[in-house]
């Protein structure tokens, strides 16, 4: 009885996907899309590429694990994470230029950290004599992939934070920024700096992280990752892969039974790295099979990065189109 009771409180701590209050219609429960009669939290859709056509309610907001299970260090719950979450559906470029880039996520970053999104991916550039997100190739921002400044992201997350005292986000930078000091620059203009979780105090050596509520106590709600190792001693932004272990993005990291770790990161089971951020996206980003693979699929392949991770849930859970 122990047992499952500890098996229980370990689902609670993976995020969402679980069933919350209801006081109109249930998760799965059929529905009518014309006015989206589902409890807070749901929303009426359908999931064609499973042949399921019938409007049922489907959860698009996670369950906070802070909400069920308070006090516990920060790498001991999960989150939900959108990869590039400024890639939005429908979005116009910044420059005033048509976009090229590909779009993984259909809110707004603002829409997003209020759904219950607490990890974001985010990629950097040199662009315009600015620091822009972009979702490009090989390492250069052009007009047809500039999204937008970050300055505009960064402030998004500003506000939420101001209004939210007791929320935490983290930040994973993919960065392709060279301009001395160019992050620190837009960090420091969008009023992000004051809840920055300091370097030092990040553990080193696999031991756990401070608690969440620690962390509120202290206003050290912003985690930031970057995937340049030398700014963690020019700028102070930690090297994700010396404290987190990643598995692999796209196909590649969807295969059934198996959760390899990307090649930039160390392997999932090291014991020495505190934190676990498990990807389960396609390649090239598909709304219409976003539902098949953000359900049944991402559940099993959390199973398997558990085990390969020394049994550790994953603490950061990355998807594209997570309100599918």
């Amino acid at each position: 009885m122990q047992g499952l009771k500890f098996f229980n409180i370990k689902l609670v701590l993976i995020t969402g996907f679980l069933v919350g209050f209801c006081s109109c219609l249930k998760i799965g429960e059929t529905c009518s899309s014309s006015n989206n009669n589902c409890d807070a939290g749901l929303i009426c859709g359908t999931c064609p590429a499973n042949d399921n056509t019938r409007p049922r309610c489907t959860r698009i907001q996670p369950i906070i694990p802070t909400t069920k299970v308070k006090g516990l260090p920060f790498n001991k719950y999960s989150w939900l994470t959108t990869h590039n979450s400024f890639a939005r559906t429908g979005s116009n470029s910044g420059t005033g230029s048509i976009l090229l880039g590909q779009a993984n996520q259909e809110d707004s970053v603002t829409d997003q950290l209020n759904n219950g999104v607490r990890g974001l991916m985010l990629d950097m550039y040199d662009f315009n004599n600015d620091i822009w997100l972009c979702h490009s190739f090989n390492g250069q921002c052009l007009n047809v992939t500039a999204f937008e400044p970050a300055s505009n992201v960064l402030k998004e997350i500003q506000v939420f934070l101001e209004k939210n005292p007791s929320e935490i986000v983290t930040i994973f930078i993919e960065d392709y920024v060279t301009s001395p000091q160019g992050l620190s620059k837009v960090f420091n203009a969008s009023g992000l700096n004051k809840y920055w979780f300091p370097v030092a105090e990040m553990p080193k050596a696999g031991e756990d992280w401070p608690t969440v509520d620690d962390m509120v106590q202290k206003n050290q709600r912003l985690v930031v990752f970057t995937s340049k190792s030398s700014k963690e001693a020019s700028e102070g932004i930690a090297y994700e892969w010396k404290y987190v272990v990643e598995s692999q993005y796209g196909n590649e990291g969807m295969i059934a039974g198996s959760c390899p770790n990307r090649a930039e990161s160390s392997p999932m089971s090291t014991s020495s790295i505190s934190l676990v951020l498990q990807n389960y996206f396609t390649t090239n980003p598909n709304v219409t099979q976003a539902c098949v693979d953000n359900s049944a699929q991402l559940i099993s392949m959390m199973k398997t990065c558990h085990e390969a991770a020394g049994k550790r849930w994953p603490n950061f859970i990355a998807v594209d189109f997570y309100r599918v």
